[in-house]
């Protein structure tokens, strides 16, 4: 038997700015994180997925190629991952991949969310048993699809001492209060975390993001754009609930600061990281929560303005890079598809009731077998 049970996760977030690859070894507890690797999407291929992530109507030919480009895009990433520690495909058991959403819509009659990079490319690529599609039976059973990384901070973070909550600054923020005692597992989407501050510095300054939300601290928050853009009536759901780029985008924006003309672009920046950061701070009764310590993952977490910010609006309870609760905290989401894609593996249900509001207890994942020598 061996001595290693490896699974790899893969994902690209809302941010859309590159692929993760974590290979993860299950044989231990807590599973132990091997290697990682990340590949940058590149630009073109990163307009198709806004275009499809943000326009009504899109083409079905360029839907369809980028779902493959993108498989193909996953797919050099794992193998690249595989090269770099060197370790063979034949010792993976399976790739969860999350695939790439491009729309999320939890309401209405027919409620759906689709992701793409076609798992048979990766599979065949790669030559790895590929496990995808989580989130669809999700809200098959009546859930909101999002988020499911609750469920493997609940099995990684948990501890006897407190309940933690989990944080993940990706493009959205979502944040999971972990199960203590009789309080339950809950989690959901806050509202959006880099999406609007990366669009706006892309759109002013041409750059990818603000390092360490140096932009935004130079600048002077808006009270009254702030209290607009806390009016939001999504910040004021109950959960469950989740949302993306489908409420907020740049038009979202737009139509918020058209009442502003006047207002100088680092004074935006500085806004949104504020309206970030109490979005976040809002949405939790953290004494009535009983919550001991908030740890953050994700792109954000790198962001130290926004970390000061959110330690200021939530404390005493402190807040810290999940880094201080043992993982590294880019490597958290492409984790948790490591972690569900071993769940399809073995046949062991999921469940995400108290998270996503799920009618019932699921095996999430389509299997996509790779063809055998």
């Amino acid at each position: 038997m061996s001595a290693h049970e490896y699974f790899i996760g893969v994902l690209s977030g809302t941010s859309i700015d590159g692929v993760d690859c974590a290979l993860v070894d299950f044989a231990q507890s807590p599973p132990t994180l091997v290697a990682t690797h990340s590949l940058a999407i590149p630009a073109p291929l990163r307009e198709s997925i806004l275009t499809l992530s943000t326009d009504e109507k899109v083409s079905l030919i360029e839907l369809g190629e980028t779902d493959i480009a993108l498989g193909r895009l996953f797919a050099n990433a794992v193998n690249q991952l595989l090269a770099k520690c060197d370790v063979s495909n034949q010792e993976i058991l399976a790739i969860g991949s999350h695939g790439q959403t491009i729309k999320h819509y939890p309401f209405g009659e027919n409620r759906f969310t689709q992701q793409i990079g076609d798992p048979n490319t990766i599979a065949l690529l790669t030559g790895i048993c590929t496990i995808t599609d989580f989130r669809r039976k999700d809200m098959a059973a009546g859930g909101q699809g999002a988020p499911l990384a609750p469920l493997f901070h609940q099995s990684f973070f948990a501890d006897l001492d407190g309940r933690r909550a989990i944080l993940n600054l990706g493009g959205i923020a979502n944040i999971s209060l972990l199960s203590h005692g009789e309080l339950p597992l809950v989690g959901f989407d806050t509202g959006p975390s880099n999406v609007l501050m990366d669009s706006w510095i892309d759109a002013k300054q041409d750059l990818p993001f603000d390092s360490d939300g140096e932009w935004a601290r130079s600048g002077t928050v808006n009270e009254d754009l702030l209290t607009l853009l806390m009016a939001e009536p999504y910040l004021h759901q109950a959960s469950p609930k989740s949302t993306g780029r489908e409420l907020f985008n740049a038009h979202w924006l737009g139509e918020k600061l058209s009442h502003f003309e006047l207002l100088a672009d680092v004074d935006v920046q500085a806004t949104l990281l504020e309206f970030t950061a109490r979005s976040i701070a809002e949405s939790v009764d953290w004494q009535g929560e009983q919550v001991v310590a908030l740890y953050a993952c994700g792109g954000g977490a790198n962001n130290v303005y926004l970390m000061e910010r959110l330690q200021s609006l939530i404390a005493p309870v402190p807040v810290a890079s999940s880094s201080e609760a043992k993982l590294d905290p880019q490597w958290v989401e492409s984790m948790t598809f490591a972690w569900f894609a071993r769940n399809a593996w073995y046949g062991d249900p999921v469940d995400t009731r108290s998270v996503t509001g799920a009618q019932q207890i699921c095996i999430h994942g389509a299997i996509y077998e790779a063809l055998s020598d």
